[in-house]
């Protein structure tokens, strides 16, 4: 799962960078900002990503150990 979400995220920077550099060279605003949003939008991804997988670790580490929080 981890390798599909980096794939996909290193897909959205080139994305974004493709949209940016198009933008300097049509001098398009709009292409700019939708260049930011897609890469706000990939790190936005990866640390929800990481904090997911911080909270099943910290859920499957309770449910083993259930007996010393009663």
């Amino acid at each position: 799962m981890l390798v599909t979400i980096l794939i996909l995220d290193v897909a959205l920077v080139a994305w974004a960078l493709h949209l940016m550099q198009e933008s300097f060279h049509h001098r398009e605003f709009s292409l700019m900002l939708a260049g930011i949003l897609v890469g706000i939008s990939a790190g936005a991804m990866m640390v929800v990503y990481f904090l997911m997988g911080t909270c099943m670790t910290h859920l499957t580490q309770m449910s083993q150990h259930s007996y010393t929080y009663f």
